[in-house]
């Protein structure tokens, strides 16, 4: 400041000519700084990158924005096999049902950034898109990932392109691992709930939960189809915060049910198979009074996983098939909860140990080359 405003000077004395020079050059690098921090906003990139990426296209920002995109997409592929299992999923819903999605990163840092929230949406919304019309894709609701890869963003580029240029951004392995899409049954609702949101159809957790009159030719409209919209929403709600295996018992997997099963009995004998050999013996419980233990602890192994069978969250003197059939009974159009869906970031992947240390040696190292 003091140096433009002896600039201004109208007559300047030989002793401050030179500062002329001077107020040039930092006005240039002013302008150079606002460039700089004006790309770095857009793209996500690391300010070195957005930096050299600059002084390379002479300080045009088209030409550097093509070139961060090109690097981007270069350096993503060298990322792919790192592990990512944090990020978000995101939820998108149209007249023809709902679709969830889950894009992974490698911190819980990158998911702050604007540009992978964009990704999110815009992945959601693609899957709306390749969903098939009429029943579900799958009995798992699984939408394949090549097409949803293939599919335009707003922006026009192929998602699989989107995703390539956000990695390189962030400098971080972006994958995007899953999508689902529930169908909206005819005269039906489908609702859906999202913990932990981080914006409008973000979340670490989502559900989704439909309901249905169970005469098809029956159609939820007006205040009845609020009312089961409300009530699959509470019930999202539901199966976010009790993460239910399945639908009903009848779903349940045999082999789950015989795994509960001898671990149940095990626990009826004793003690693992101390418990066994006792009871082998002649020394423990009589078979009969085992076998009733054993089917009195699998009905509450059925409350656990089943969401039919689940107290209800809100009234846990009710299950909630049960309110599900009292709202039914309130619209005078019986009701049944054929679906649902819950997905959380992360679950399932391996997560590697990391050397905290080592990673940011390994972090600094990669940026000295670059």
């Amino acid at each position: 400041m003091l140096r433009c405003a002896l600039a201004l000077v109208p007559r300047p004395s030989v002793a401050l000519q030179g500062w002329i020079p001077a107020v040039r050059c930092f006005a240039v690098g002013g302008n150079h700084m606002a460039l700089i921090r004006e790309l770095r906003e857009a793209s996500g990139a690391p300010i070195s990158d957005v930096k050299a990426a600059l002084q390379q296209a002479d300080w045009d920002m088209d030409l550097a924005a093509q070139e961060l995109r090109r690097k981007g997409v270069a350096s993503a592929g060298k990322k792919a096999t790192r592990t990512a299992a944090e990020g978000l999923v995101g939820v998108a819903s149209s007249e023809l049902g709902a679709a969830v999605v889950e894009v992974n990163s490698e911190t819980d840092f990158v998911p702050r950034n604007d540009n992978f929230r964009a990704l999110v949406r815009a992945a959601a919304a693609a899957a709306l898109e390749v969903a098939p019309a009429g029943p579900a894709p799958s009995p798992s609701h699984g939408l394949p990932l090549d097409r949803l890869l293939s599919a335009k963003t707003p922006g026009g580029e192929s998602l699989e392109n989107a995703v390539a240029n956000v990695a390189g951004m962030v400098r971080e392995n972006v994958r995007l691992r899953r999508a689902f899409f529930l169908p909206r049954p005819t005269g039906g609702v489908v609702a859906s709930y999202l913990h932990q949101g981080a914006g409008e159809g973000l979340g670490r957790i989502a559900a989704l939960v439909v309901l249905a009159p169970r005469d098809p030719g029956t159609e939820l409209a007006g205040p009845a189809a609020e009312a089961a919209a409300d009530l699959a929403r509470k019930l999202g709600m539901q199966v976010v915060a009790s993460a239910p295996r399945f639908l009903d018992r009848e779903g349940v997997d045999p082999v789950a049910v015989e795994e509960e099963r001898q671990v149940l009995r095990s626990q009826a004998l004793g003690s693992g198979t101390l418990g066994a050999e006792r009871f082998s013996r002649g020394w423990g419980k009589p078979a009969s009074i085992v076998d009733k233990m054993v089917m009195g602890r699998l009905q509450k192994f059925y409350q656990e996983v089943c969401l039919l069978e689940q107290p209800f969250v809100m009234d846990d003197s009710k299950r909630v098939q049960d309110v599900v059939r009292e709202l039914g009974e309130a619209l005078g159009v019986p009701l049944h909860l054929p679906a649902f869906l819950r997905v959380k970031v992360g679950e399932g992947v391996d997560r590697d140990d990391k050397d905290f240390a080592a990673e940011v040696a390994a972090t600094l190292a990669e940026a000295g080359k670059a």
